[in-house]
Order: C-alpha cells, then sequence, then structure tokens
C-alpha cells in the first residue's frame, strides 16, 4: 500500500472519530521546500464541511496521526496546510521491501485482461523514413512498452500504405529512368532507391507543367494534363484491374521497400507485432456499410453515395462509400479496426499514433465505430502529436528535402563521438566499444530529445543541443546510470544484507521518496499516453542522485551500515534509471 493511500485511510479515520463525518477525498501535495514534511494534507476542502478553522482542524489531524499512525512522526500546520513528517523507519522499511525487486513499478498483466493495439509507424512505401517517422516510431513504441509495464498485454502493430497514385508515381519514374536498377546493383538501401524515383517522377512532373502553361494553358488544366500523371493514372486503374506485369513491377519495388524499412526499425530498435497492409485491407468495410445502411446508421443519396450524418454530434456529414461504389479511407479504417479484432480477439483497445492533421479523421472514426456498436470502441485512443522542425526548416519529400531517419541516426552516432572525443570519456576503450558507445548515446540522445516533449506539443529538434552530457538530456542520464555503475565496481563488501534503524540523511530520504514514485509515474504516463512522463520523471530522479552524490560519502562513510545502505541506494536508483529508460526505448551504457 503505498504512503498516499495509508495517510488516506488514516485520516478518513480521524476525521470520522474527531467530527463524526466521513469523507471521501483528501487531497495531498508536496511540501513547499521552506516548511519541514515529507508529504502536506490540503485542509481547506475539509473547512465547509466540518465548520471550523483550518488551522484547528489541522493541528487536530494531525496529532491524531502522531498518536495512532506509526509513518507519522511529527507533523505542522501552515494556514491551511498541514506539512507531515513521515518517519525514517518508513522510508527504511519500504526501501529493503523493493531493493532486490528489479522489476520495481511493472506491473504483470492480469490472465484474462483485454489487450491494447498500439498502431505506429504506417509509412508509404514510395520513400524512405524520416524526421516526422521518427518522432512517430518512438511515440508508438514508447507508449506500447509503458501500457505494458502498467500492466496489460500489448500488440505493436502498422497499416503500411502500399498502393495508390504515389506508389505509381515510382514505379513510373523507374520504368522510364530507372535502367534495371536495383538496390543490389547501386548498393542503396531499397527504400532509399525508390524514394529517388518518386523526386525523379516529381521533377518530370513540373517540367511538364511548365511546358503546358508556355503552350496557354492554365496552371490546374496543366497538371490534369501532364503525360506523367495521365500515366500513373492508368498504372494505377491496372494495378487494380490485376495487371500481371504492373502487378509484378509493384511487388518487386514495395519489397525493397520493406526490406529498407526493417533496417531502419531495427536500428531505431523499434518492433512490431503484426503487419496490416493497405492493397489487402482497401476493400474491407463495405459489407459494413451494408450494414450500417440497413440500421438507419448510413443514408443513400439519390448518386448512390452512402454518408452518415453527424451533425447532430457536432461533427459533420461524412462519405462513406464513393457513387462507383469505391472505399474512402475512412471505410478501410472502420473495416481494419473490425478485421484487427477478429485477428487478435483479445483486443479490448486500440491506440492510433498520428500526426494531428488527423484529428477530426479519428473523431469521426470512434463515433462511427461506436455507432455501429463494437464495445471496443469507447477503448480508442487517437494519440495525436505535432510535427518535428529543425532549425533549418519544414520538410517536402517530393522535392527531396526532407530529414532521412537513417541519415539522421548517423549524424546523431557521429556527433556523439565528437562530443564524447572531446570530452575526452573514453580511456581505455577499444575501437568495437567505442563504436557501441557512440551509437548508445548518439540515439540514446535522440530518443529522449523526442519524448521529453509533451507528444501534442509541436516540436523543433536540434541534434547539437540533445547530445549535451548537462542537462534535460539522454546522455547527461546514461552518464549517471555509468557513474553509478561504477561505484557497484568498486564496492568491495557484501551489498546484500537489510539494513534497519537507520536515521537517514535528508538527501537519503528524498532520494527513496523520488525512487518510491516510479510505480505511479508508469500509471499515469500509461493513462495519458505520455513518455514525457517517464522521461522528466527520469532527469528528476537523476537530479536528486547526483545531489545526494555530491553532499554525501558513499564508499568514504566510516560506518559500515550506512555504506552498504547508500551503495544499495545507488544501485536501486540505477534500476530505476535502466528501465525507465527501457520504457523509452533507450540503452544505458555500464560505463563511459
Amino acid at each position: 500500500m503505498t504512503l498516499h493511500h495509508t495517510l488516506t485511510t488514516h485520516i478518513q479515520k480521524a476525521v470520522l472519530e474527531l467530527f463524526n463525518i466521513s469523507i471521501e477525498k483528501v487531497e495531498f501535495q508536496a511540501t513547499r521546500k521552506e516548511f519541514e514534511g515529507d508529504i502536506t494534507m490540503v485542509v481547506f476542502p475539509l473547512v465547509k464541511a466540518l465548520k471550523g478553522n483550518p488551522v484547528e482542524i489541522g493541528n487536530q489531524i494531525g496529532n491524531y496521526l502522531v498518536a495512532n499512525v506509526n509513518e507519522v512522526a511529527k507533523f505542522n500546520v501552515v494556514g491551511g496546510f498541514l506539512n507531515i513528517v513521515i518517519s525514517d523507519a518508513f522510508y527504511v522499511e519500504f526501501f529493503n521491501s523493493i531493493k532486490n525487486n528489479e522489476t520495481f513499478g511493472f506491473v504483470t498483466p492480469k490472465v484474462g485482461e483485454k489487450a491494447v493495439m498500439v498502431e505506429y509507424s504506417s509509412p508509404n512505401t514510395n520513400k524512405p523514413l524520416h524526421l516526422g517517422h521518427i518522432r512517430n516510431n518512438l511515440l508508438g513504441y514508447s507508449v506500447a512498452e509503458i501500457i505494458k509495464a502498467s500492466g496489460k498485454k500489448v500488440y505493436k502493430t502498422q497499416i503500411i500504405n502500399d498502393r495508390g497514385i504515389h506508389i505509381c508515381k515510382s514505379m513510373l519514374a523507374w520504368q522510364k529512368f530507372g535502367n534495371g536498377q536495383t538496390p543490389e546493383s547501386t548498393g542503396l538501401k531499397g527504400d532509399k532507391l525508390v524514394g529517388n524515383f518518386y523526386v525523379e517522377f516529381d521533377k518530370q512532373y513540373k517540367k511538364e507543367i511548365s511546358e503546358l502553361i508556355a503552350q496557354g494553358k492554365t496552371e490546374d488544366e496543366a497538371k490534369k494534363l501532364a503525360p506523367s500523371i495521365l500515366e500513373a493514372q492508368q498504372m494505377l486503374l491496372d494495378w487494380e484491374n490485376g495487371k500481371p506485369e504492373v502487378i509484378e513491377l509493384w511487388k518487386t519495388m514495395n519489397q525493397w521497400v520493406y526490406d529498407g524499412f526493417e533496417q531502419t526499425y531495427k536500428n531505431l530498435g523499434v518492433n512490431f507485432d503484426s503487419y496490416y497492409y493497405e492493397s489487402n485491407t482497401y476493400l474491407l468495410g463495405k459489407e459494413v456499410v451494408q450494414f450500417g445502411l440497413e440500421k438507419g446508421i448510413f443514408e443513400k443519396d439519390p448518386d448512390g453515395s452512402v454518408w452518415i450524418d453527424l451533425t447532430a454530434d457536432g461533427l459533420d456529414r461524412k462519405i462513406v462509400l464513393r457513387s462507383d461504389g469505391t472505399a474512402v479511407y475512412m471505410t478501410q479504417d472502420i473495416g481494419t479496426a473490425i478485421q484487427r479484432v477478429k485477428d487478435f480477439s483479445d483486443v479490448g483497445g486500440m491506440v492510433y499514433t498520428v500526426g494531428n492533421e488527423q484529428d477530426y479523421h479519428f473523431k469521426v472514426l470512434f463515433l462511427i465505430l461506436k455507432k455501429l456498436g463494437f464495445d471496443w470502441a469507447d477503448s480508442l485512443y487517437h494519440l495525436s502529436y505535432g510535427m518535428v522542425e529543425l532549425p533549418s526548416g519544414k520538410m517536402k519529400s517530393r522535392e527531396g528535402t526532407v530529414v532521412d531517419a537513417d541519415d539522421l541516426m548517423a549524424e546523431m552516432t557521429t556527433t556523439a563521438q565528437t562530443i564524447s572525443e572531446d570530452l575526452g570519456k573514453l580511456e581505455g576503450y577499444s575501437e568495437d566499444e567505442k563504436a557501441v558507445l557512440f551509437k548508445t548515446i548518439g540515439l540514446g540522445a535522440l530518443k529522449y530529445y523526442m519524448l521529453k516533449v509533451d507528444p501534442k506539443k509541436q516540436m523543433m529538434f536540434n541534434p547539437e543541443e540533445s547530445v549535451d552530457f548537462a542537462g534535460n538530456t539522454g546522455p547527461f542520464i546514461q552518464y549517471t546510470y555509468a557513474r553509478i555503475q561504477s561505484i557497484l565496481r568498486k564496492a568491495d563488501f557484501d551489498t546484500s544484507i537489510s539494513i534497519s534503524g537507520l536515521e537517514l540523511h535528508e538527501k537519503e530520504k528524498e532520494l527513496i521518496k523520488q525512487v518510491q514514485l516510479f510505480p505511479e509515474v508508469i500509471q499515469n504516463a500509461a493513462e495519458n499516453h505520455s513518455p514525457a512522463l517517464i522521461a522528466n520523471y527520469t532527469y528528476d530522479l537523476v537530479k536528486e542522485f547526483n545531489s545526494f552524490y555530491q553532499q554525501v560519502s558513499i564508499l568514504g562513510e566510516e560506518n559500515q551500515d550506512k555504506k552498504v545502505f547508500r551503495v544499495q541506494l545507488s544501485k536501486s536508483v540505477g534500476n530505476t534509471i535502466k528501465n525507465a529508460f527501457q520504457l523509452l526505448g533507450i540503452e544505458v551504457p555500464e560505463r563511459m
């Protein structure tokens, strides 16, 4: 039972005995630095019900707690705030109960608990992954890991957008300008090779538009009449009609891209349990439209198109089937969601990691699924995130000005190498060990910088700033972890014994309090779908440890019990850093 729960129970009992009134909630907050106390109860909400002076009420409850609760050593009242001092014995006892628990804070899923499916990445197969995909992948992967640690079974999935006019553009450009090039013949990753042809198509298309405008066409006319776009549209029709040579080329080029993506995912340290392909799902949902029509949820217009009217729900009228009988994205998404629950029968909720430009789409999707009567529709969540920009500005795929994910990861490793060498932190490392360390630091910097920001916020990514060894950065936290491992290696005595009856240094107490918060932080992060809560908790823990390290002697302590306890405490902090970073997909080096 947590300290909050223990105190709540005792305060409820105190109010009942002292004032003969039952209360449901007790409000706590952190004690302000200028007052003595470990936790503060806010008295003001009780004043009206208890009809008394807040200071008197606080004193009466404080006296009751000191007399009846072992954990409470003393108290003081400031205005309407009851500052409660918790005994050292409570913190020592708590620490001894968790010090050997290497997964402290993680909850094992209960048997029969509904699973959560987390969708992320979901790229197009006409270009490599870029900076925006990195934020998407890191958020989706981390949220999946956090939900898993909070006690739920999780499936990670993605839907690959492998059909449509944009795919045909790359295929057409390869046919025209590719001269039979392959990833093997060029030495290029498949996704990069295909992406180059997407850029090539755009150059050709723009050239044709300019020529048509010069012949007197308007820009709109030129865009529609350019030979390249007409050919791409024809290729899409051929694909939909199953023309063998078009399907063969599509399969070949898509496989190049899939192989390239897998390499990027591996380097980034993310993974998936299942894959869905738009080429397989784009017809899903059409039978659901029929069901919706029969139930009166959808309505058919005179031209044969099918709509749902959501104006009564504050949204608009949305098309779910075109007049020619073809599906729209919404229809596909309805069908895919239903298919996933069929494929994974224990799924009771889904998280969609998609940029905030799709906020409206997901409002509509979730509402339609709810109206169709699916009970799991109440457990759908859009993990909406803001755009990532670089100091140099926005990115455009068609023009080839995107920041490539692989290039960025390589740049981060190089930056980590430069800074590490400048700081002289590499004594005694072999070249192989250095290479692993640079990658660990570089990727840790990238991931932490991305994940410490609230997902909903737009963000500016600054590569140099992210690899700083001081401040709220991944390398700063990794360095503290490595420092702790160094302490543990030097501790040449038995640290497995339990120490009790200690009088704690203020810094020890603060550190234990910070470790104690970890399970609650995991639950909050899962509930809010926010890795930022884990990242910033870890930074606070590390700051607290560094303050402890500077002010309290650890291995130099003469009292053996205190020395053992401080090493144990350092080990527990290191373990918590490692577990928190695991939830962010970040590795920690044993030495730096």
